[in-house]
C-alpha cells in the first residue's frame, strides 16, 4: 500500500477549510498502522557460503527463513564489457532442507554497467544474469528449496535510471520470476527526479547513509538525523516496500592521514589495540595485522558501529513516516558471526517484532 501523503488544497469556504484541517490528521495516522505478519529475513554478502554453528543458530532461533544471498557482482572494462566477478564460493551442505523456506539470489551490479552499455549489450546482460543464477541454485540448491525472486542492487543515478530500468524490464521477461530492487534513500524521496523501477517491489536500504570519507563527524552507517531528512515529509512511493536495516560494523583506516582501506573485524578484537581521541577516532597503539591489513602504530581509525537503540529509533521513524504493507520483509544486513555478536538475541528479534507492534 502506498503511503498517504500531504495534500494542498485550495478552498475557500470556511466550512471546507476546517475539513482541510482535520483530513491531514487523520492521514498522518493512518501511516502508523501496524504490520500484521512481519517476514524474517537475513542478507548474506559473504563470498565463502558456509555458514558457521553460530550462523545457523542465529537463524533458527530468530525463526529466519529468508536469505538474500549475493551470487556475484557485475562490474564493467572497456576491453571486456560487463563481466561477473566476486562470484560466491558455495559450499556443498549450504542449503540443507528445512534451514531455509526461500533463497532470492541477489546480484550486485556497479552504476558504471549502465553508463556504459548499449541496449543490445544489456540484452546480454539480462540473458547471462539469469542463466548465471539459474546454474548456481541448479547447482547448488537442494530440490525443495524455493526460488521465486531475483533481487537486483545497484545504486543507480539520474544519468543510468534509463539503462538499468530497460535492464529490469529485460530480466523480467526473460527470468518469469518476481524481480524485486533495492532502493536508497535519494531515490526514495525524490520517485519524481529519479524514476520507480520496473520491479515488483523494493527493498529500503536504511544504512549507508552517507559517504564516509566526506563526513568525519558523523557515522555514515546509520545517522538518525540523515535518516529523518530522507523520511519526513516523503511522498508515497507507489512499490510495495520492504526495509533492510544493518547490524554490522567497520573501521576506515587512514595511514599517515591518508585513507588505505575498510576493515571488518570482531569489535572485541579491535578495542584491545586503539584509544579513541575523539568521538568515532581512534589511534593504533601497536602494530598488528587484523583480516590481513596491516595496522601500523599512530594509524587511524574512523570507527563507525551501530547499537540496537540507535536501529529501535530507527525502526521508530520508519513506523512513523512509512505506510507498509500488513505483510512486510525485514532483512538484517548480514548474516555474519563476529558482526552478530555484538546483539544479543533478544536484540535482534525486536528489530522484526518492533514493526508488529
Amino acid at each position: 500500500m502506498e503511503r498517504i501523503h500531504k495534500r494542498y488544497f485550495y478552498l475557500y469556504s470556511n466550512v471546507v477549510r476546517g475539513l482541510v484541517i482535520m483530513i491531514p490528521l487523520y492521514l498522518t495516522s493512518c501511516t502508523q498502522q501496524k504490520i500484521e505478519k512481519v517476514e524474517h529475513a537475513f542478507y548474506y554478502w559473504k563470498s565463502n557460503a558456509h555458514l558457521t554453528n553460530k550462523e545457523r543458530a542465529v537463524c533458527d532461533t530468530l525463526d529466519v527463513k529468508k536469505l538474500y544471498v549475493k551470487f556475484f557482482e557485475v562490474n564493467f572494462s572497456p576491453e571486456r564489457g560487463s563481466f561477473p566477478e566476486s562470484k560466491t564460493d558455495w559450499w556443498e551442505g549450504y542449503s540443507q532442507p528445512g534451514m531455509f523456506e526461500e533463497i532470492i539470489p541477489t546480484v550486485y551490479l556497479r552504476n558504471v554497467v549502465f553508463l556504459k552499455s548499449t541496449k543490445e549489450e544489456l540484452d546480454i546482460l539480462a540473458d547471462n544474469t539469469n542463466f548465471l543464477i539459474t546454474k548456481y541454485a541448479s547447482e547448488k540448491f537442494r530440490e525443495g528449496t524455493i526460488i521465486q525472486e531475483f533481487q537486483m542492487d545497484c545504486d543507480w543515478t539520474l544519468k543510468s535510471k534509463d539503462n538499468y530500468f530497460y535492464f529490469l524490464k529485460k530480466l523480467k521477461e526473460i527470468a518469469n520470476k518476481k524481480i524485486s530492487c533495492t532502493l536508497r534513500l535519494y531515490p526514495f524521496k525524490y520517485p519524481d527526479k529519479m524514476g520507480v523501477p520496473p520491479v515488483d517491489k523494493a527493498t529500503l536500504m536504511c544504512y549507508n547513509l552517507l559517504n564516509p570519507l566526506d563526513n568525519p563527524g558523523k557515522n555514515s552507517i546509520l545517522d538518525i538525523k540523515e535518516l529523518k531528512n530522507y523520511l519526513q515529509d516523503s511522498p508515497s512511493y507507489p512499490l510495495h516496500l520492504d526495509v533492510a536495516l544493518p547490524v554490522y560494523s567497520w573501521a576506515q583506516v587512514y595511514h599517515n592521514e591518508r585513507f588505505s582501506g575498510v576493515l571488518y573485524t570482531n569489535n572485541q578484537i579491535l578495542k584491545t589495540i586503539l584509544k579513541q581521541e575523539k568521538p568515532l577516532w581512534h589511534t593504533v597503539m601497536h602494530d598488528t595485522v587484523i583480516n590481513d591489513i596491516y595496522l601500523r602504530t599512530g594509524d587511524q581509525l574512523k570507527w563507525e558501529e551501530i547499537n540496537a537503540a540507535k536501529i529501535k529509533e530507527a525502526i521508530e521513524l520508519l513506523k512513523k513516516n512509512i505506510h507498509f504493507d500488513k505483510n512486510t520483509t525485514v532483512t538484517l544486513f548480514h548474516l555474519d558471526e563476529e558482526q552478530l555478536n555484538q546483539f544479543t538475541n533478544e536484540e535482534l528479534a525486536s528489530f522484526y517484532s518492533d514493526f508488529s507492534k
